[in-house]
């Protein structure tokens, strides 16, 4: 419903794309929808509400996609808060690692038969350059353990989210999904919220160094639609839409697949 999320929904929009926005307010959601029907002259934009801390309501939005749409030609995971403080969700879960990773990799799981049915599709996972000061240790998802240092829960998830991405490449070959993972940079949106006050003010003070919403968006929309990223997965691009190496510990194909493993048992997924 903001940031770049938004900037994304309605350049996808105004190329006239069936368009769903997965948000967690329904007042600010639908705000979002008329904002980009009015922009785009697209009807097709629709809302439905997702908690991506909630595995739930994770399952609850991924049955409503897969009984009411025929087809599913992108997926944008862009979900990502900061500085919320450490808590345990009723399911068990950190909220940080649940909201930023562990709810799109179950989403993206969910709806992986609708994509593959939908092939060419492409998935699209909104990481971040701070994945490389990250570690991936599963027991952060669950609160047994704690990343130590400023803002490193972000960061760990950041990780996580481009180890899923590379995991997730290996297992789609062959399907015509392909699944690519990002940076938008440093950009000036709401995500700071969170924070004391001190950090707030520093960070609207470095405001007219960073990007807009819609230059951070850049990137995002490259892996969603460019033809250049045609075929291309399993990647990393930078927020200049460039191919990039992303960390050692990111292309750790090990250490992906014991994240991949982890999380299919938090999020029930072997149970199926």
């Amino acid at each position: 419903s903001a940031g770049i999320g938004k900037c994304v929904a309605m350049e996808l929009a105004r190329r006239n794309a069936r368009t769903i926005l997965a948000c967690r307010s329904q007042e600010r959601g639908q705000a979002a929808v008329e904002e980009i029907r009015a922009a785009t002259g697209n009807p097709a934009v629709v809302l439905r509400l997702l908690d991506t801390s909630s595995l739930a309501s994770v399952r609850a939005f991924a049955s409503a996609v897969l009984r009411q749409e025929s087809r599913l030609d992108v997926l944008v995971n862009n979900a990502g808060v900061t500085g919320l403080p450490f808590a345990i969700t009723s399911e068990g879960l950190e909220q940080t690692f649940a909201t930023n990773y562990l709810g799109p990799f179950l989403l993206t799981n969910l709806l992986l038969d609708l994509l593959k049915a939908s092939a060419p599709a492409r998935v699209v996972n909104v990481s971040s350059f701070r994945h490389s000061v990250g570690t991936a240790d599963s027991g952060f998802l669950t609160g047994q353990r704690r990343p130590g240092g400023y803002d490193a829960a972000y960061n760990s998830t950041k990780l996580m989210n481009v180890l899923f991405t590379t995991e997730l490449a290996r297992r789609l070959q062959g399907t015509g999904v392909t699944v690519n993972a990002l940076s938008p940079g440093v950009v000036s949106t709401s995500i700071m919220r969170h924070f004391s006050w001190a950090v707030r003010v520093l960070f609207s003070l470095l405001r007219p160094f960073m990007k807009s919403a819609e230059q951070g968006a850049a990137s995002t929309i490259f892996c969603a639609i460019s033809e250049e990223a045609e075929g291309i997965t399993g990647k990393y691009f930078d927020s200049s839409c460039r191919l990039a190496l992303p960390s050692a510990a990111a292309r750790d194909a090990a250490l992906a697949r014991k994240l991949w493993e982890a999380s299919e048992r938090l999020t029930g997924l072997t149970e199926q």
